[in-house]
């Protein structure tokens, strides 16, 4: 197939990006190049007056700062954040047919959920005891994951919270669902917690749950002795724990059954054509055949919010527009602005404003229905597309889907992100093939080939569904074969620290 030299999203667009370096003079589809233009950066397809709207996606994304003329680079020199956006859209939801493959292989729980690993979680209830539980994972990891070849590992879930902080309001109420939500995931075969015994967020507000009674257990260092003996108590309680989940099989499953959690970090200005709509076809796909996806971020949706509620019913759609009015009021009281982001690692990608931005970040959700919007870490109760409130800042959002009950992960880069959340695998989808060309030992997939080698979005996004399927079956991650995640669980910090 031969690959595009400009892409035009929608034809209402004033700009097309450009897809190789383009030289000043050079002419691709009748623009004349006023100027070097860099891969993956805007070339005006028209003029523009300042103050006149810049159009990409059919959407505003900024206004001209300055007059632009056709054939003109088009980013932060001569365009800017307008002074508000639409709150519109006629992007209704849809639904694709189911896909052919309905199937995995997961651990089937008690709760009626269903785990894609058998991780044992090492949790620490407070900042405190976090080094304590990296040493029993260590530990148990060397000493007992022998003995039980069915288990996954031992993973330490480990954080800088559960003291100096008020036992009531946003941040600790946030930390409580969060930590509860691990403590109950279906990727956990078992679980202990540790905590130190004077903290805030004390142990007994974790009581063990239905299921997971036989194979959870609490206790505070201050009352076994120290460090040490807190380490031998704890391979003592692993022991039969680790026995029982190591008798844990996998069996055939309904996709129904997977909840997928959509995350984009380190974006560049391929990520909202390639990886982020190839994922929302896989997220459809998903959808269609009865699974969950969760799309996040708030800060990182913010300028095309109205694309997500024109797909939901009225009552969704007001939750949509509360969580945006919290967070202008949230970075307001910090001194912060909604327009931090793109980043410099964004824009030096292409990306030029927070719109643009937010525009290709929506992609992921692909085109279901809104069926659901969810707080942070909040346990998703229903099935198909559902958004859950959370900062732009990747592990802390990929902390709350996991709490909300993501056993699946899928996270788009352009520029390189390296990211793993166990008890949860994560795939990484690279917008460009430079970037999996360079970080081969990071992308599992390459969704670059939509622009270098003409592949359809649909059999990128086939693909991509595909290989969630595998993953959830047990086949691994480039992530988790490194060994990322025991240091990406990230609660969010909401609030003063006292």
């Amino acid at each position: 197939m031969n690959a595009p030299k400009l892409i035009i999203l929608d034809a209402q667009d004033t700009v097309a990006v450009v897809l190789s370096d383009m030289a000043s003079g050079e002419i691709r589809d009748g623009l004349t190049a006023q100027e070097d233009i860099p891969r993956g950066h805007k070339i005006a397809r028209v003029a523009m007056a300042a103050g006149e709207a810049v159009v990409k996606y059919g959407q505003v994304m900024g206004v001209a700062s300055h007059d632009i003329a056709a054939g003109s680079h088009v980013h932060v020199h001569n365009c800017a954040l307008p002074q508000s956006h639409s709150d519109h859209s006629s992007i209704k939801g849809s639904a694709l047919p189911a896909p052919a493959r309905q199937t995995f292989m997961g651990y089937a729980r008690p709760d009626g959920r269903v785990g894609t690993r058998n991780f044992i979680g090492i949790m620490a209830s407070v900042n405190c005891s976090s080094t304590v539980c990296d040493a029993i994972a260590a530990e148990a990891n060397r000493t007992l994951l022998p003995k039980y070849p069915n288990i996954d590992g031992f993973a330490p879930i480990v954080h800088d919270q559960g003291c100096g902080m008020t036992n009531q309001g946003e941040g600790f109420d946030a930390l409580v669902r969060t930590l509860k939500g691990y403590r109950d995931h279906p990727n956990f075969g078992g679980v202990l917690i540790v905590g130190l015994g004077c903290e805030v967020n004390q142990l007994t507000l974790y009581k063990p749950t239905d299921w997971t009674k036989e194979r959870f257990k609490t206790f505070n260092i201050q009352e076994v002795g120290g460090s040490r003996s807190a380490v031998r108590r704890a391979l003592e309680l692993l022991e039969p724990i680790a026995a029982e989940a190591n008798t844990d099989q996998r069996s055939e499953q309904p996709v129904s059954k997977l909840v997928l959690g959509m995350q984009c970090g380190g974006s560049d200005g391929f990520s909202g054509i390639t990886a982020n709509p190839a994922l929302g076809v896989a997220s459809d796909l998903l959808v269609a055949a009865g699974g969950t996806s969760i799309l996040s971020e708030t800060p990182e949706i913010f300028g095309a919010e109205h694309l997500l509620i024109a797909r939901a019913s009225s009552e969704t759609g007001d939750k949509i527009r509360a969580m945006i009015d919290w967070w202008r009021d949230y970075v307001g009281k910090n001194g912060a602005s909604l327009d931090n982001n793109p980043s410099p690692g964004n824009k030096k990608g292409g990306l030029t404003t927070i719109l643009e931005k937010s525009l290709g970040a929506v992609a992921k959700g692909g085109l279901s229905p809104l069926s659901g919007a969810y707080a942070y870490a909040q346990r998703i109760d229903q099935p198909g597309f559902v958004y859950m409130d959370s900062p732009g800042y990747d592990p802390v959002a990929a902390t709350g889907q996991v709490a909300s009950g993501a056993n699946l992960i899928a996270f788009t880069t352009g520029r390189g992100s390296c990211f793993g959340a166990k008890p949860t695998p994560s795939i990484k989808l690279a917008s460009n093939s430079d970037l999996a060309r360079s970080m081969p030992e990071d992308i599992d997939i390459d969704c670059g080939g939509i622009v270098e080698r003409g592949t359809p979005l649909a059999q990128m996004g086939q693909e991509i569904y595909e290989l969630l399927l595998d993953v959830a079956s047990g086949q691994k991650t480039k992530s988790e074969e490194f060994g990322y995640g025991d240091n990406e669980f990230v609660p969010w910090k909401i609030g003063a620290v006292l």
